[in-house]
């Protein structure tokens, strides 16, 4: 038995599965009650540089405003006070994010693809995309074009994941 060898795990999670499921957790910390949107920032080496997730900005209670949707007032409403995601990780380094990979759960939005654009991000990974014939997905998909940035729908091999704090 002395020399019996033993192989590593079959299971474990390949870098992909592993950066967006870190995504979806992280966009439970979100306090939308529609939308939780999770982003994972990773370097070439597939070492984390950042992390976000769609909430208000540092300081703003997340009960100043109404989380609807729908209004007639637009500041009834809670767009124009998200930040989101992807633009909180960009928004929570100071380091160089030129060659780098996003995983989102939700594709980018027009303004989160100006800025992943401008920070040199080169890749692009996301889970679902509901809003794919919005004006604001349209010209995302645009934009990433143009600047030839690699962007894919993250099909994953596994239905869930499951977290055992082991209590």
């Amino acid at each position: 038995m002395e020399n019996e060898s033993v192989l590593p795990r079959s299971d474990r999670l390949d870098w992909d599965h592993y950066f967006m499921a870190l995504a979806v957790l992280i966009g439970a910390r979100s306090p939308d009650p529609n939308t939780a949107v999770g982003s994972v920032i990773c370097g070439p080496n597939n070492k984390i540089i950042s992390t976000g997730y769609n909430g208000l900005p540092v300081g703003v209670d997340c009960k100043a405003i109404n989380w609807s949707r729908d209004n007639k007032d637009p500041l009834s409403t809670k767009y124009p006070f998200i930040i989101h995601s992807e633009a909180n990780a960009i928004l929570s380094t100071n380091e160089d994010l030129t060659g780098s990979t996003l995983y989102v759960n939700l594709h980018p939005c027009n303004q989160c693809a100006q800025l992943i654009i401008q920070k040199n991000i080169k890749k692009v990974y996301y889970l679902k995309n509901p809003y794919k014939d919005t004006w604001q997905v349209k010209a995302a998909q645009m934009l990433f074009k143009w600047a030839n940035i690699e962007v894919t729908q993250f099909v994953p091999k596994v239905p869930k994941i499951e977290i055992d704090f082991g209590v």
